[in-house]
């Protein structure tokens, strides 16, 4: 048996009404309090420009395996201070 093409409508086939989804729930998330009051201690160090005015990645490493985060380096004219915190314990 031959198909012709004429068989095919050439209208778009109607529309069937799909029924609506369920409405779901929205789920939040779980918010998480701290009520432990946090202290930060901090501490500044200095380099001049003579000594390059960096601090070494070994320095760096020994720090950060103490507890202190490096949080801001400010550069002055004659040197660089390195601002590190760390939680007070």
């Amino acid at each position: 048996m031959k198909t012709h093409l004429a068989e095919f409508p050439t209208h778009p086939l109607p529309h069937v009404p799909q029924p609506p989804e369920p409405e779901r729930r929205r789920v939040q998330p779980p918010t998480v309090y701290v009520y432990e009051k946090q202290a930060w201690e901090y501490r500044v160090l200095s380099r001049t420009m003579t000594d390059e005015g960096t601090l070494p990645e070994a320095e760096l490493n020994a720090r950060g395996s103490e507890g202190w985060e490096l949080v801001g380096v400010v550069p002055l004219r004659a040197s660089v201070q390195f601002f590190f915190k760390c939680v007070k314990l």
